[in-house]
């Protein structure tokens, strides 16, 4: 069988995992590479470390039940993977061209739209969780 043409989307299938616990190996190094560059590079993805580290460890002591100490932790996980969503995107609109384009502009204010959006969804947990619980 003749191999495929260079290009091809047949040929990108030889560069795919093959499975087993060396694809997870490979998957646990290529996301831990992922946080090391996302706090080595986004101020902001630290600035969420930094405020949300101390909000996932002092959720089971101010949550009420567990089962609202995992949404406290839960939206806390979300606003970070929506940062690093947006910083995913950012990085491709930066290097496809960082000249003004109207489309790459589009895509990175829907990327901090989407990290607003997480953050006003974890405030308001936070705020009705503690809320409910710690006022009268």
């Amino acid at each position: 069988m003749p191999s495929p043409a260079p290009g091809t989307a047949a040929d990108g299938a030889r560069f795919k995992s093959r499975g087993g616990v060396a694809r997870i190996w490979r998957a646990l190094q290529y996301s831990r590479a992922g946080l090391a560059a996302a706090v080595r590079h986004e101020a902001a993805f630290r600035q969420e470390l930094v405020l949300g580290i101390p909000m996932v460890l002092a959720a089971p002591w101010l949550a009420p039940t567990a089962l609202h100490a995992v949404a406290l932790v839960a939206v806390v996980v979300l606003v970070w993977v929506v940062e690093l969503l947006n910083s995913a995107v950012e990085a491709v609109a930066d290097a496809v061209s960082v000249e003004h384009h109207p489309l790459i502009g589009r895509a990175k204010d829907l990327g901090s739209a989407a990290v607003m959006l997480s953050l006003l969804l974890a405030a308001l947990t936070w705020a009705v969780v503690l809320g409910s619980h710690w006022l009268p």
